[in-house]
């Protein structure tokens, strides 16, 4: 089927793209668990940048309370003063970062849970500004970096910037094929192996068209299996799910 354009009239009327990219990755992953060897298994992954932080204070025991409780009662004589650190040498207002995740992780139980593969589906938050492009790409870069296998999916048209030309270049490298007017919407997988002792880095991209199909993406396992990852299917069944079509 067409792919269609999440962030504009009509289907913005229809359906959120929160929505489409909270399900899309459990859709992937129904796709996925199908033609995965046995030892290797799937999970989706959706983080939502610091709303759905748990307050470390929630894990507080009773018996640490209680415990607490009973050492302030003890004598001040016997107390030990807390140091005083000096006034801050700067002081200022900072909102942190927030980054928000879609993704499917893959897993080789037999290597004990090693993720050797790691799908992220770009969001309009990634896109939004220098840090977060920048928090993006690093996080793919650092994957990379430990050999696990990297692919991207970016529908989102209502910002341009191209965050797998953003990836390469933190590895000095351009793709010839995105060098002039890099897309806004694109599919790729990158992973890094060794050839004879050198190290390459590889890359399956394609630009992404609205009204046009989504392709098929190689998702490496080891060096030598790799898996289909068709996003035609899983979008398909996406779209179905949530009477898009």
């Amino acid at each position: 089927m067409p792919l269609l354009d999440h962030f504009r009239p009509p289907i913005w009327n229809k359906a959120s793209w929160e929505g489409f990219h909270g399900m899309w990755p459990a859709t992937m992953v129904q796709q996925l668990v199908k033609i995965l060897p046995e030892q290797y298994t799937a999970e989706p992954r959706v983080h939502l940048g610091n709303n759905y932080e748990v307050d470390v204070c929630a894990f507080e025991s009773e018996e640490f309370s209680r415990a607490s409780t009973s050492d302030s009662s003890r004598s001040v004589a016997s107390a030990i003063e807390p140091w005083a650190p000096p006034e801050p040498t700067l002081t200022v207002e900072a909102v942190p970062t927030e980054f928000y995740e879609y993704e499917v992780l893959i897993f080789d139980q037999e290597r004990g849970r090693h993720l050797v593969a790691a799908i992220e589906i770009v969001s309009p938050a990634n896109k939004d500004r220098p840090e977060t492009r920048q928090a993006f790409v690093t996080k793919c870069a650092a994957l990379l970096q430990k050999r696990v296998c990297v692919s991207i999916v970016d529908l989102v048209t209502t910002r341009k910037f191209n965050l797998y030309c953003e990836l390469l270049d933190v590895f000095c490298q351009t793709d010839p094929a995105f060098a002039s007017a890099p897309p806004a919407t694109y599919a790729v997988t990158c992973r890094g192996r060794k050839v004879r002792q050198r190290p390459r880095f590889e890359t399956w991209a394609y630009p992404l068209v609205v009204g046009q199909p989504l392709p098929i993406l190689p998702v490496w396992l080891e060096d030598d299996h790799a898996v289909s990852l068709d996003l035609e299917a899983s979008y398909l069944e996406t779209c179905r799910a949530l009477r898009l079509l």
